[in-house]
């Protein structure tokens, strides 16, 4: 089992300072970015990927504009398993293998049937998911709703239902955490390239612009496909 990096280490240091210690109750405001980095002595860089690692797993909930706080549930959550991606990766391998296959296919097809309307509001989702990761916000949302504004817009009724799955596997590979740097800056990049290829209505360069970006994720998290 791997050596949990920095942002994993401060992601349970904080953790065990809501549940153990008690400094900060359920639905309390966490310190101002830049003092809670300090006191934990790391940057606040590091301290934003280990506020996300929490907020996708409900510890923490990110509310625009307000700040970030405490859980109402917190004290609900048993085991928090800070395990880290080793244990995560047989179920991230199946989330990702089923995404590659899917989603290709998925994003050819929305480029063609996508309405007017549709097009511009996967065109936004996007930008939402990029001001996130520029922000360096949780976009955990933002990026299951820019890949769920692509599915919708196949008018596909049965790869609709496999909505759920996707934002699952969204969920769990930006919660993973190891390199969630790395992978922030491939999904910029991907994404950029795949909505110019949205404006463009190209299927053929849709598909594979999507079928790169699950390449490059999964090269990040790890995954070795068998």
């Amino acid at each position: 089992m791997k050596k949990q990096n920095l942002s994993q280490q401060t992601a349970r240091k904080l953790y065990n300072l809501i549940a153990a210690e008690k400094r900060l109750a359920p639905g309390e405001k966490l310190p101002n970015e830049l003092d809670l980095a300090r006191e934990m002595g790391v940057s606040r860089a590091t301290l934003r990927e280990a506020i996300r690692t929490l907020a996708v797993r409900g510890v923490l909930e990110v509310r625009r504009g307000r700040g970030t706080f405490v859980s109402a549930q917190v004290e609900e959550i048993d085991d928090f398993g800070f395990s880290d991606l080793e244990r995560l990766r047989p179920q991230l391998k199946d989330l990702f293998e089923l995404r590659a296959i899917f989603e290709p296919g998925a994003a050819r097809l929305a480029c063609r049937r996508a309405t007017e309307e549709e097009l511009a509001d996967i065109l936004a989702k996007g930008a939402a998911v990029e001001r996130c990761i520029r922000a360096g916000q949780d976009r955990t949302d933002a990026d299951r709703e820019f890949h769920a504004a692509i599915v919708r817009a196949t008018h596909n009724e049965f790869m609709m239902r496999l909505l759920p799955t996707i934002n699952q596997a969204v969920a769990t590979a930006i919660a993973a955490g190891e390199r969630g740097a790395e992978l922030a800056e491939d999904t910029l990049r991907d994404h950029a390239l795949l909505m110019d290829f949205f404006r463009k209505r190209d299927e053929m360069g849709a598909e594979y612009a999507m079928a790169i970006h699950m390449r490059h994720s999964m090269d990040v998290l790890g995954i070795v496909e068998g």
